[in-house]
């Protein structure tokens, strides 16, 4: 049976809805999907779909009270928002295809992105539940590549969400962006980084929050997080984040699991759709 499509237009974003049709339960677990950079929501329906199959068909037990959701929208600049393509691509030997600003852009539709996810918890439930008919009780959130990195993003600034799956991401955008400069000779310096937003990096990524702290100031204390990557991944290579991954401190209560895809170049895999759906359905469908 095909998965449930509502679609709403929220504050003028288009937004995607995926749910199971014979679903029953007054108690919601709702993730969102991201896409990755130059696709779209539409590019990643048949994963939002294969999630919800995936946990539909996953044996039931009394623990399992919660029916899964699954949010999918187009990220700043891409799908229906698109406004101008060329901020979309890197930096390139191509004069045709180099954009000067990639880090800049590629860091605004992250953090962007975010924003995003956060306006619609804020949001959402009034459209999709207007008379009460169910309740939101876990939010957690998932992205491929560009999707990852806006994934680490929203863990760390958004309390809310509880359980994310990063796949193909990074949650330290310095390593990842100077790695990826040197490769075209490029200094972490203006143009092509500006001072502005190497201070806004600093104030505001992952990285910068107290994440190896057992201390309640540290965002990801609690939170549920399953890495994905790929092992012959050049693009966005787990080691870019690797030196994170190994202080991340998510407490008692929290879940830190890293599953690397050993053939899997940048590519979100069957394998990885799998284990983010199994992901899913241990971590929050069952309470």
């Amino acid at each position: 049976m095909a998965a449930l499509k509502q679609t709403f237009t929220i504050a003028g974003l288009n937004v995607e809805v995926f749910s199971d049709p014979v679903s029953s339960s007054a108690s919601v677990a709702a993730f969102f999907l991201l896409h990755g950079r130059q696709s779209s929501s539409e590019n990643i329906k048949h994963i939002a779909e294969s999630l919800i199959q995936h946990t539909r068909e996953a044996p039931k037990s009394i623990d399992s009270q919660m029916d899964l959701i699954v949010i999918t929208f187009d990220h700043r600049n891409h799908g229906t928002r698109l406004v101008d393509p060329k901020a979309n691509e890197g930096w390139s030997k191509d004069s045709n295809k180099n954009n000067e600003r990639h880090a800049i852009d590629m860091y605004s539709i992250q953090t962007g992105t975010a924003r995003d996810v956060s306006f619609l918890i804020d949001f959402l439930p009034a459209y999709l539940y207007p008379s009460n008919e169910r309740t939101i009780s876990i939010w957690g959130i998932a992205g491929i590549s560009l999707g990852g990195h806006s994934t680490w993003i929203s863990l760390s600034s958004e309390p809310r969400l509880k359980i994310g799956i990063p796949i193909i991401g990074c949650p330290d955008f310095l390593t990842l962006i100077t790695a990826r400069a040197k490769q075209y000779s490029l200094p972490i310096a203006p143009p092509y980084v500006p001072d502005r937003l190497l201070s806004y990096i600093h104030q505001h990524d992952p990285t910068s929050t107290p994440y190896y702290e057992q201390g309640v100031s540290n965002p990801f204390l609690g939170k549920k997080i399953l890495v994905l990557a790929g092992g012959m991944d050049t693009l966005v290579p787990y080691s870019a984040g690797k030196d994170f991954m190994e202080k991340l401190q998510v407490g008692m209560d929290g879940v830190k699991e890293v599953i690397i895809d050993p053939d899997a170049k940048h590519e979100c895999t069957d394998m990885m759709v799998a284990k983010t759906a199994e992901f899913i359905e241990k971590e929050a469908l069952r309470i």
